[in-house]
């Protein structure tokens, strides 16, 4: 039992105290059992009250520490580390949340406020008081990173793994890497296509000895935990001998029967069951698509590269950390949004993209030249009745720089574009304002009224309730309608639910806080990059996959992990294996082993967060949790009870 207990309450600049009475909760508390000092604080995590703290625990030889302050989300570590300068286990610090938890939840009941801080204070003490000095488990790492996905985000993330020394296996499930800015010609603010881009990251890849590449890869199993995951990875042929010529490949091509959409083209075209997006696509041995392969035999008639014997692979990879970059999806409009699939002329920006990439000297969709564009904004975000409420981000800045392209490639293009409120952030800006220069014309829709779009006759027209001429109906008769859609998550992500990465809202992976641990997810080893955690530019995502990896490498450089010791405990002694508590657990953190002449759980340490999920549905109560035991729970319920 801690008999020299500091308790530090935080007015949090006003954010705790505009609510609650800071000082009568230190008054309440100062008498507790075990409290040897009470202080009240404007910042707790200032470094002058950080170098208090510190002077008091060494001077006064405290042996238990709270800070009432916000949520452990943000301090919890800074004062964990205050008590370990001052010389004390961190594990006798305890953080009480009397912010988020109150003066946010209650600010329109300061005296209910006061009271429910005191009590929360109160619970904080009385765990403290029964706290025992724990040590951190360690496990051994392994270093190396397993990069899924080979897009931008994930190609430069193991270009910075492998230069900082760490082996790295990028796995890819396409055959081809570059994700989707290989579908992309001009990128807004470099100079550079997104082929030229992805050849550059493609060439660095392949100049570092550290990184293997695996493409038409995917995870299929993984077991261990941070330090020590083993991944089962699936190989899926390609039916191609590395020698094969453009000529012969070709040929092949040609020979080929079978007709598909081709969903790099967003399927505005197709292509053979055969096939090499383009040139300069990496790597550069083609796949044949087995899928659609009827196995006819013409295209071996003529090529001598075709290998229909190889066989599927699976390979096992040991790593320490898992670095997820699986990209996003453009949003596919249900049929009949904005006339998508009914109205002939309704594309999606996507394949408007593309639309542009095969017309030279005039614009054609459909043997017909087009003159008159209407550009339909926030197609799939910010949707009022729809699930994805965000903004795609990129969506406004990428289609008004592919208007000024159109402008400045075709003669006689008219823009128009129909928003509900342009969002070209940051240097984008001047896109905007030259798209405006170039006479572009915008007209801004109420929120509650988008534009609505008709085929009469011959004639497509796109009619609005305009904000800026004060609510004059316009419409527009448009030759090409481009619905801008926004990024959804990938729609076949197996790779999230077998790592068990929780996703938010929006249904993107989510990290454990967007400012302080934006990278990183609640399964420790596991970090996010990208457009896999929700909508970003080019620039963002390499950013945040430069981020990833230093956390990555941060993990499996060291040698050894030291992970949080508040684990399930097995009772050897009442435990008698019923499988309840494997059910329960959503990390797997239980196996069943023979002991004494019987079958009990036993706890994989690095793998259980300490969740708790475990305890309840255990018949015989033979689990606890390491710190925060039934005695510590049972004392922190009683200091919640009002003393009546």
């Amino acid at each position: 039992m801690k008999k020299k207990i500091g308790v530090y309450v935080c007015h949090c600049g006003g954010n705790i105290s505009d609510y609650v009475d800071v000082e009568k909760v230190r008054q309440a508390v100062e008498n507790d059992e075990g409290v040897f000092l009470s202080k009240t604080t404007m910042f707790a995590c200032a470094d002058s009250n950080q170098k208090e703290m510190v002077d008091d625990i060494e001077k006064e030889k405290l042996d238990g520490v709270v800070v009432a302050s916000c949520s452990p989300k943000l301090h919890l570590l800074t004062f964990r580390a205050v008590t370990e300068r001052a010389g004390l286990n961190k594990y006798n610090y305890v953080h009480a949340n009397i912010r988020e938890q109150v003066s946010w939840a209650h600010s329109d009941n300061k005296p209910g406020a006061t009271d429910k801080a005191i009590q929360i204070v109160k619970a904080a003490i009385a765990k403290v008081r029964h706290a025992e000095s724990l040590e951190p488990i360690k496990v051994k790492a392994t270093n190396a990173v397993a990069v899924i996905g080979a897009g931008v985000a994930g190609m430069r993330a193991a270009i910075e793994l492998a230069e900082a020394g760490s082996e790295v296996f990028l796995i890819e499930r396409e055959f081809f890497v570059g994700g989707r800015v290989a579908q992309w010609d001009d990128l807004c603010i470099t100079e550079e296509t997104g082929k030229e881009l992805i050849t550059r990251l493609y060439d660095e890849v392949m100049k570092h000895k550290h990184v293997t590449l695996f493409t038409g890869a995917e995870v299929v199993e993984n077991t261990g935990s941070v330090g020590n995951f083993t991944m089962k990875v699936k190989i899926t042929p390609r039916h191609f001998k590395l020698q094969c010529t453009e000529g012969s490949l070709q040929k092949a091509i040609d020979a080929c029967p079978v007709e598909v959409p081709d969903e790099f083209n967003f399927n505005i075209t197709t292509r053979k069951a055969i096939y090499h997006n383009y040139p300069s696509e990496y790597p550069q041995l083609p796949a044949i698509d087995m899928k659609n392969c009827t196995r006819c035999g013409e295209c071996e008639k003529v090529c001598n590269n075709i290998d229909f014997s190889q066989k599927t692979e699976y390979l096992n990879l040991k790593t320490g950390a898992i670095l997820l970059a699986t990209g996003f999806d453009p949003y596919e409009p249900p049929k009949g949004e904005f006339g998508y699939g009914e109205i002939d002329n309704v594309v999606t920006f996507p394949q408007f993209k593309r639309i542009v990439h095969y017309c030279d000297d005039k614009l054609i969709y459909k043997g017909k030249e087009i003159k008159n564009i209407a550009y339909i904004y926030c197609v799939g975000s910010r949707q009022l009745d729809g699930e994805n409420k965000y903004c795609s981000r990129y969506c406004c800045t990428a289609n008004i720089h592919t208007a000024i392209t159109v402008k400045k490639k075709y003669k006689g293009i008219h823009n128009f574009h129909f928003n509900r409120g342009i969002r070209t952030y940051g240097k984008a800006e001047v896109w905007y304002d030259e798209s405006s220069r170039l006479g572009d014309i915008y007209l801004q829709s109420f929120e509650h009224a988008p534009p609505v779009i008709e085929k009469i006759g011959n004639q497509t027209i796109v009619k609005i309730n305009d904000v800026l001429t004060t609510d004059k109906e316009l419409e527009v008769v448009a030759d090409l309608v481009v619905l801008v859609t926004g990024m959804v998550p990938r729609k076949d992500n197996a790779i999230g639910n077998l790592l068990k990465v929780p996703k938010g809202r929006d249904k993107f992976f989510n990290e454990i806080h967007m400012k302080l641990r934006p990278v990183e997810t609640v399964i420790d080893g596991v970090t996010i990059a990208g457009a896999s955690q929700g909508p970003k530019n080019i620039m963002e995502s390499m950013n945040s996959s430069l981020a990833a990896a230093t956390k990555s490498f941060s993990l499996v450089n060291a040698g050894e992990l030291a992970l949080e010791p508040t684990v399930a405990e097995v009772n050897k002694e009442t435990c008698e294996w019923c499988g309840k508590c494997d059910e329960a657990c959503p990390y797997n953190a239980f196996e069943k082993v023979e002991m004494d002449g019987k079958f009990i759980a036993k706890v994989n340490a690095a793998v259980c967060k300490g969740c708790g999920m475990c305890l309840p549905v255990c018949p015989a109560n033979a689990l606890d949790l390491i710190g925060l035991t039934d005695v510590d729970m049972e004392s922190m319920i009683d200091a919640l009870i009002p003393q009546v």
